[in-house]
């Protein structure tokens, strides 16, 4: 079969069909000074699917995540190499500003870290920089859509002029996700979105991600294999800086083919 058969094939391989296809890299290399922390990783990520990087600590899933929106930028000592594509553009072309990158691949990190203003100015940041809303109205209207999109307009919307550092644990996470979708990204990263939340707030964050999932690609970087289960479609198996195994959910968690990627998943490796 011919190269550009077999690259069609590979997609159709992982499961992911050419024309729902939003991010793409192949032969990511990422170094820290001379530490090889990720070595010659192909992933693709669907539109509009939740795609899980599961591994045990230190392996490379969440210096893998950032590769996608750019934020190992701000390490200095970081090297990215191969490609790295959304919707066909090279990322990493020093014509990309990696600032309005971001705005279309957002960033959910582990701890929630609302800024130190009030609700509506957490949501409102990001349309205000990237000059999204035309006047007072339309800002208004992003940030209860996307208040509304992260479940949390119901509990904030009369006390829109409060500190968002006052709101509870899980609170603020999910005002850290209706700040991230406020720029209507195409993808959304999420870094352990849950490890510092309690089972009820886990909860409402995991089945908020399952209905962002109508909107975005979603790509959640998680410790918890019962999570991957419960919120992807996709998950990808990383261990010692390589991707093992990448397939559908399902697949990886009941017929794995590769047999660290079990060992994993039924606990003989972690």
């Amino acid at each position: 079969m011919e190269g550009s058969n077999m690259n069609d094939m590979s997609q159709i391989d992982q499961g992911v069909a050419v024309d729902t296809l939003k991010m793409r890299a192949r032969g990511v290399d990422v170094y820290y000074g001379d530490n090889h922390a990720i070595k010659e990783v192909d992933v693709d990520i669907a539109d509009k699917t939740v795609t899980a990087f599961i591994g045990p600590s230190g392996c490379g899933k969440s210096t893998f995540l950032r590769v996608l929106n750019r934020m190992n930028d701000t390490i200095d000592i970081c090297r990215v190499e191969g490609d790295v594509t959304l919707e066909g553009e090279d990322i990493y072309d020093p014509k990309v500003d990696p600032v309005q990158l971001r705005a279309k691949v957002g960033m959910v990190f582990q701890k929630p870290n609302p800024f130190p203003k009030s609700i509506f100015d957490n949501v409102a940041y990001g349309p205000r920089i990237h000059g999204l809303a035309q006047n007072k109205a339309d800002l208004e209207n992003i940030v209860e859509k996307s208040l509304r999109r992260a479940a949390l307009w119901d509990e904030v919307k009369d006390r829109l002029t409060a500190p968002g550092t006052g709101l509870s644990g899980g609170q603020q996470q999910r005002l850290c996700i209706a700040r991230a979708v406020a720029t209507s990204p195409e993808v959304l990263l999420m870094d352990e979105p849950c490890s510092a939340l309690d089972p009820i707030a886990t909860a409402q964050v995991e089945e908020l991600i399952d209905e962002l999932r109508s909107r975005f690609s979603v790509v959640i970087v998680t410790h918890s294999m019962q999570q991957a289960a419960r919120v992807s479609q996709k998950t990808a198996f990383f261990h010692l800086g390589n991707l093992v195994e990448f397939d559908d959910t399902d697949t990886i968690f009941t017929n794995p083919s590769d047999p660290r990627t079990e060992s994993y998943i039924t606990g003989r490796i972690g």
